[in-house]
C-alpha cells in the first residue's frame, strides 16, 4: 500500500473511532459525571503528547534537521491559533471564542471548536501515511479518539440533545480527521519534501491545541490533579504502544 493510500485509509478509520466512544452513552441512556469527562480528555491529551513527541517530533528531525523541524512546529501552533481567533466556537465549559456570530446555533460553534482540534489530529495521520510511523500514529489518534467522542457525547447528552443528533454530530466531528488526512497526503504528494515540515506542524498544532484547549477545559472544575494523572496514564499507554510497534 502506498503512503497516500495509507494515510487517506489510516485517517478516515482513526476518524470514525470517535464514534465508538458515544456507543455506551446512547445504550445506557447514561449521563456522565464531569470527573469523568475530564479523566478522558486528560487520558486523550496523554496520548496525543507521546504519538507528538515519538512519531511526529523525532521522524519530522531525523528527516529534515533541527530547523525544519522548529519552523513546522511553530507554523502549527500559529496555524490553531489564528483558527482559533478568527472562527466562532463554543465550549461547553470555556463559553465562547473567536468573534461573535449571533445567528449561529451553540451546536455549530461546539462543532467547529472540535473541528478545529481534529484537522491537525487528521493531517497527522495523513502525513504519517509516508513514514515508518504510520500505524503507530493511527493507533495514537485512533486511541485517544474514543475517550475524546464519549467526552463530546456526554457533554452534548447532559446538554439534552437527541440520541440521533449526539450519535451525528460525535461521527462528523471524527470524519473531520479524514478531510485534515486527505490535505496531509495531498501535500506530499505534490511535494516530498515538504514531509519535515508537515510532520513538524501537525506535532506543534496538537501540542497548541493540548496546552490552549484540552488541559485549561479540564481544569475549570477543580478536577485538575484526577485530570493530570489519567494525562500520565495515556502518556506511558502511547508510550509503550510507541515502543512496542516500533
Amino acid at each position: 500500500m502506498t503512503g497516500f493510500w495509507r494515510g487517506l485509509i489510516y485517517s478516515s478509520v482513526a476518524g470514525v473511532s470517535t464514534a465508538l466512544g458515544a456507543i455506551p452513552f446512547l445504550l445506557f441512556n447514561k449521563t456522565a459525571s464531569q470527573r469523568l469527562i475530564d479523566a478522558f480528555l486528560g487520558f486523550a491529551a496523554g496520548v496525543m503528547l507521546a504519538a507528538s513527541a515519538f512519531s511526529l517530533v523525532l521522524p519530522s528531525i531525523e528527516s529534515g534537521g533541527i530547523v525544519r523541524f522548529v519552523i513546522g512546529f511553530i507554523l502549527g501552533g500559529v496555524l490553531v491559533d489564528v483558527m482559533d481567533k478568527v472562527l466562532p466556537h463554543e465550549h461547553f465549559t470555556k463559553g465562547h471564542e473567536g468573534f461573535d456570530a449571533k445567528r449561529l446555533k451553540t451546536i455549530w460553534l461546539f462543532i467547529i471548536a472540535i473541528t478545529i482540534h481534529n484537522l491537525p489530529e487528521g493531517m497527522a495521520v495523513g502525513v504519517g501515511g509516508f513514514t515508518p510511523h504510520a500505524l503507530t500514529i493511527a493507533i495514537a489518534i485512533g486511541l485517544q479518539n474514543i475517550p475524546e467522542g464519549a467526552a463530546v457525547a456526554a457533554s452534548l447528552m447532559s446538554a439534552n440533545y437527541r440520541k440521533k443528533s449526539i450519535f451525528s454530530i460525535t461521527l462528523f466531528t471524527g470524519l473531520v480527521e479524514a478531510f485534515g488526512g486527505l490535505v496531509g497526503v495531498l501535500l506530499i504528494s505534490i511535494a516530498r519534501s515538504l514531509l519535515p515540515y508537515l510532520l513538524a506542524l501537525a506535532a506543534g498544532a496538537m501540542v497548541f491545541v493540548i496546552s490552549d484547549e484540552v488541559i485549561p477545559e479540564t481544569h475549570l472544575k477543580g478536577e485538575e490533579r484526577l485530570t493530570t494523572y489519567w494525562l500520565l496514564v495515556g502518556f506511558s499507554l502511547m508510550t509503550m504502544l510507541d515502543v512496542l510497534l516500533g
